[in-house]
């Protein structure tokens, strides 16, 4: 049986997002994390074959829009990418709400706002569309929290590494500069992939993180590796490993959160503070600690925003 696809490609800040809006599977109307699990169990070919060569490639993210299960939703999103499909993802959702603004997917009750339903949670954008096209849009992202402090692993090739395990939509091994890894500078991407591989395998037996409200949201699957600015235009700057051979062209968003919680866990960022993220090709997100609050089983989080110039690719 043939199947056809309506894509719009797009880029938020380096990183492809391709927003399918023809020829999804119908879901039914039901929360959208319980619609993601049905997704993945049934209709995950669909995924692969949108993300995946011939048609995508090994850094390849996307977004499929439904309606809204939450009355205070204007629509809902599955996330999905090369690395499955993530319960959220701030770059995908820049750039979706790019492109479904300018070509008129949705309606917002509000101009210049949208409440979307994402398997997280629900999160709130703020966009700025002067013209006929979106110049900026403005993430207030689900609670980030850091989760686990000092987690030390034998790395093949490496040494004993020790990293933070945080929370931003996805969780994150944040690793910052240290004996046995320097920092960024002379890493290739390939490098970067083989040790995010690495790592990720040695912290799969001594740490499985599970979001205290969703035991669908779990395990460490993503790492950001964290250096210095290049450019002098941000505080700090990372590359987000993800999926099998990907590292984000973008400052990755729900890494940004990530990477915030965890400095405010360590005590060097607090409520109010701006950290702008800067990527592997000099792109910046400006992200801000909007507020504290608590969550299950007493876990201390964060309200963050996260904004990005916005710049439409040519649709295809």
């Amino acid at each position: 049986m043939r199947h056809s696809f309506f894509c719009i490609d797009s880029h938020t800040c380096g990183n492809p997002v391709r927003l399918l809006v023809g020829g999804g599977p119908l879901l039914p109307h039901l929360p959208i994390a319980e619609r993601r699990q049905i997704f993945v169990r049934d209709h995950d070919w669909i995924r692969r074959a949108l993300m995946f060569e011939p048609r995508g490639h090994d850094i390849m993210s996307g977004a499929i829009i439904y309606p809204a299960f939450r009355p205070d939703c204007d629509f809902a999103v599955i996330f999905v990418e090369v690395s499955g499909c993530l319960p959220m993802c701030g770059a995908g959702t820049i750039g979706l709400v790019t492109a479904a603004i300018e070509e008129g997917l949705v309606t917002p009750r509000i101009h210049g706002k949208l409440s979307i339903e994402t398997p997280a949670g629900k999160i709130e954008i703020e966009y700025d569309k002067p013209g006929a096209r979106v110049e900026s849009v403005r993430l207030f992202n689900v609670v980030s929290y850091l989760h686990a402090a000092d987690i030390a692993v034998d790395v093949p090739g490496v040494g004993r590494l020790v990293v933070d395990i945080a929370y931003g939509g996805n969780f994150y091994a944040v690793v910052e500069p240290q004996p046995s890894w320097p920092g960024l500078e002379g890493m290739s991407a390939s490098a970067l992939v083989n040790l995010s591989r690495a790592l990720r395998d040695a912290l799969e037996p001594v740490c499985s993180p599970v979001h205290p409200e969703d035991e669908t949201i779990g395990g460490v699957h993503h790492a950001i590796w964290c250096d210095g600015s290049v450019s002098g235009k941000a505080d700090g700057r990372g590359a987000v490993f993800y999926g099998d051979k990907a590292i984000d062209r973008s400052p990755g968003g729900s890494g940004t959160s990530a990477r915030m919680a965890q400095l405010y866990g360590k005590g060097r960022l607090k409520a109010g503070d701006v950290y702008r993220q800067e990527s592997l090709i000099g792109t910046v997100f400006e992200g801000r600690i909007e507020s504290e609050t608590s969550m299950g089983h007493g876990v201390v989080g964060l309200g963050s925003g996260v904004s990005s110039p916005s710049r439409r690719s040519h649709g295809q």
